[in-house]
C-alpha cells in the first residue's frame, strides 16, 4: 500500500501546474491533501472517480483558505470530519478514515507565522490534537497520522537551525510538543528509514530557496509504534513541483 501526503497550497493552482497528469502517472492507493483552498464543488472530483477513487473533503468555512482531503481507492469503513472543536473544525483541519484495523488521520496544522494570536491558536490546536489522538487510540490503537504539521522537529529537519530558534515552526515549545507527542508511542516513518540531513518538504518562494535547497521538513507520516513491523519504506519526492511543498510517501502492508 502506497500513501502520499501533499500540501498543495491550493488544489486548483496545483492542477493548473500539472497535478492531474502526475497523479494519473503515480496512482497511489491513498492520497492525502492539505491546504485545498477550495470548497468541494470547486474540486474536480470526477477526474479522481474516473481513475477509480473516492474522495472526501473537509473545507474551511472561509473560502479560499485551509481545507483537507483524502482520495482513496481503498474502501473506508468510516470517515469523520473534524475533531469536535468548532473553532478548529471551521477551518477544515482534519479528516479521519478507518480501514480494517487501522485509522488514518490527515491534518493541516495551523501556522503561527502571522503573529501572536495565530501562534497561540496553533499551540491550542497541538494540545487539542494530542488529546483527540489519545482518546481515539483507546478504541483504534493502530494509527497513521499525516499532514503538514508546520513544525520542524529536530535541527536535522531545517536549514541553518541556529538561525531559526525564534521562528514559528522551530520554536522550542513547538519542538517540545513534538517530543512529547512521539513519546506517546509514535514513529516518524521517514526518519525510521533515512537519517540523512538536507531532506526537506517545504521551501519558501523567496530567494530561490528551492533551487538552493534551503528548506524545512514539516510534512510527516507518523505511525503508531505497533505498526512499525508493517512499514516498507518512506521518502520525500522533492523533484515533484506543483506547490511550495512536495509530496511525502509511505509504503506499508495493507491493513488487515
Amino acid at each position: 500500500m502506497t500513501l502520499i501526503s501533499y500540501n498543495l497550497n491550493g488544489i486548483r493552482s496545483a492542477c493548473s501546474k500539472g497535478l492531474g497528469d502526475w497523479f494519473a502517472a503515480t496512482l497511489p492507493d491513498i492520497f492525502c491533501i492539505q491546504e485545498t483552498k477550495a470548497q468541494p464543488e470547486q474540486i474536480d472530483c470526477k477526474s479522481f472517480e474516473q481513475l477509480g477513487y473516492q474522495s472526501y473533503w473537509h473545507s474551511a468555512q472561509r473560502k479560499g483558505y485551509s481545507g483537507v482531503g483524502i482520495v482513496s481507492r481503498i474502501p473506508f469503513d468510516r470517515v469523520d470530519f473534524g475533531i469536535g472543536i468548532e473553532k478548529f473544525d471551521a477551518e477544515g483541519r482534519l479528516i479521519r478514515a478507518d480501514m480494517g484495523d487501522t485509522t488514518l488521520i490527515c491534518s493541516y496544522f495551523p501556522s503561527g507565522t502571522m503573529g501572536d494570536v495565530r501562534q497561540a491558536f496553533k499551540m491550542e490546536y497541538l494540545e487539542a490534537f494530542a488529546d483527540y489522538i489519545c482518546r481515539l487510540r483507546q478504541d483504534r490503537p493502530k494509527l497513521i497520522l499525516t499532514g503538514d504539521f508546520n513544525i520542524c522537529h529536530k535541527p536535522i529537519d531545517i536549514n541553518n537551525p541556529e538561525k531559526h530558534t525564534g521562528v514559528s515552526g522551530f520554536l522550542p515549545e513547538e519542538r517540545e510538543w513534538f517530543d512529547r507527542f512521539v513519546a506517546l508511542g509514535f514513529t516518524d516513518s521517514f526518519r525510521h528509514f533515512c537519517d540523512r540531513p538536507n531532506r526537506y518538504s517545504w521551501w519558501s518562494y523567496r530567494a530561490g530557496s528551492r533551487h538552493r535547497n534551503v528548506g524545512w521538513r514539516i510534512d510527516y507520516f507518523l505511525v503508531s509504534d505497533n505498526l512499525c513491523p508493517r512499514l516498507q519504506g518512506a521518502d520525500i519526492l522533492d523533484q515533484v513541483v506543483h506547490s511550495d511543498h512536495c509530496p511525502v510517501v509511505l509504503h506499508m502492508e495493507v491493513p488487515h
